[in-house]
């Protein structure tokens, strides 16, 4: 599970045709990713019931009878002289109403796009993000395939023939990425054949498919100075047109790349007392790309520090992560402890290091912990 996108984003966006948070003027109010998950979205909109036939290329493009869907893209490069950059790039497609958009104007439509950008830059000590929005008309945002691509104004993830190699390029005021991202292990199709059950509410789930580890190559902007850079990338695509049930409160998501060329997803959906839900899942790809399921009664994990940002919010950005039957015993720890996403939508997403029983390097994401409560040491 990542980011999932908030329904709630249409009804704080009215209006809303193309701009940045940088010049958007009022600023719309923000939220926390768990509190706009309270929604759900029109019944109007397609829902994922059962396994389907993935079909590609069409399944890279978008699917604008759900209501949401997004490109999900993390990594840690690295240049050659060991300076280290962890970078997520999304875009999220949102479906203002399921029927069309009435009329002939070019500037008429119910998709709306939005993005995030952000690059960590570990010797800088500095986490750098930006947000930016626009419909889907004029050509501003959208998605196609044959060649398939997706962008957001400037922002854009596309390819010239096959999927792979896929070039992404991102620039804003202050940094930017321009990555060619080549292909690697093969897809993982997440849940029961792609099918990822958040819940036991009929339709609450979604389509879900990966690529847990792409080498990566090109260059990393920080002010007016590039870097060449190389490492992997982490892929989620995602389709759905749920939210959090009624007794699940947030989530915490790991994406681990393990030294000894295996990758470890698992996202823990959590309750209002802080427990594991037992909808909570992950999979553990070998070598081989060959896939193990891992379930809540499977794995442990243990906060062990906690970051609090300015309006109090907690984000447990240390933990130890165990899978006793696989001998995994974890420490998943922020490269920097402020990576927030502080944006329209708030949510924690940023690199870690791995250590314990296996080395590694990754990404974690995590929708934050209110007040006092939830469960996690203060």
């Amino acid at each position: 599970m990542r980011a999932i996108l908030p329904f709630l984003l249409i009804l704080m966006l009215p209006g809303l045709t193309a701009c940045d948070r940088s010049t958007q003027a009022p600023e719309p109010a923000t939220i926390r990713v768990d509190e706009a998950m309270g929604g759900m979205p029109d019944p109007g909109f397609a829902r994922a019931f059962e396994p389907r036939e993935f079909l590609f290329p069409q399944d890279h493009g978008p699917h604008p009878d759900f209501a949401t869907e997004w490109w999900y893209l993390t990594g840690n490069l690295f240049t050659a002289d060991g300076r280290r950059f962890g970078y997520q790039f999304t875009l999220f497609r949102v479906g203002l109403h399921p029927d069309e958009a009435a009329g002939d104007s070019d500037w008429r439509s119910n998709q709306l796009y939005m993005g995030h950008l952000a690059v960590s830059d570990i010797a800088g000590a500095r986490h750098h993000s930006a947000e930016r929005f626009a419909r889907a008309a004029a050509g501003l945002a959208g998605a196609q395939t044959g060649p398939f691509a997706v962008w957001l104004g400037p922002w854009r993830l596309h390819s010239e023939r096959d999927f792979f190699p896929l070039s992404l390029e991102a620039q804003h005021e202050e940094f930017g990425l321009d990555l060619r991202l080549d292909a690697g292990k093969p897809m993982v199709l997440q849940g029961e054949r792609g099918l990822s059950r958040k819940s036991a509410t009929p339709g609450n789930a979604s389509y879900y498919y990966s690529y847990t580890r792409l080498p990566t190559s090109g260059q990393v902007r920080i002010g007016e100075t590039s870097f060449e850079v190389q490492g992997d990338s982490w892929m989620d695509r995602e389709w759905s047109s749920s939210a959090l049930d009624v007794d699940q409160a947030g989530w915490d998501w790991f994406a681990l790349q393990l030294q000894d060329g295996r990758e470890l997803m698992f996202y823990q959906l959590r309750t209002h007392e802080g427990a594991m839900h037992p909808f909570s899942r992950g999979v553990l790809v070998q070598q081989d790309g060959s896939v193990r399921p891992l379930l809540p009664e499977q794995v442990r994990l243990t906060p062990l520090d906690v970051w609090q940002a300015e309006d109090a919010t907690r984000y447990p950005v240390d933990w130890r992560l165990q899978v006793p039957d696989l001998g995994l015993d974890l420490e998943v720890s922020a490269v920097l402890d402020d990576q927030r996403m502080d944006h329209t939508v708030q949510y924690w997403e940023g690199a870690v290091d791995v250590s314990g029983s296996h080395a590694g390097v990754g990404y974690l994401e995590l929708s934050g912990y209110a007040g006092s409560g939830g469960g996690i040491p203060r």
